[in-house]
């Protein structure tokens, strides 16, 4: 957890990519992540924000997609960014 925003209920997690850590890895520790904050007493929201200066993920608008969602009682938002075009 890089941050817990407790008032608001919401937990911040950053990672950023890098030659060990690609997208492959990252999706598996964003999903190990969402299992293990839907069950924390102070979490109703997780935001994931993905740092990729390198364009490690190959299809960063998949992850985002795949593993955003909404359901009752905990939301998932996942950004990566920045996006090479």
């Amino acid at each position: 957890m890089d941050f817990l925003l407790k008032s608001e209920r919401v937990v911040v997690e950053t990672k950023m990519t890098r030659a060990s850590l690609g997208q492959r890895l990252i999706v598996k520790q964003l999903i190990e992540d969402k299992a293990h904050y839907q069950t924390h007493p102070d979490c109703d929201a997780l935001v994931a924000f993905v740092y990729d200066p390198s364009s490690r993920c190959q299809n960063p608008v998949a992850i985002e997609n795949d593993l955003s969602e909404s359901q009752e009682g905990f939301s998932v938002k996942v950004v990566v960014a920045p996006r090479a075009f």
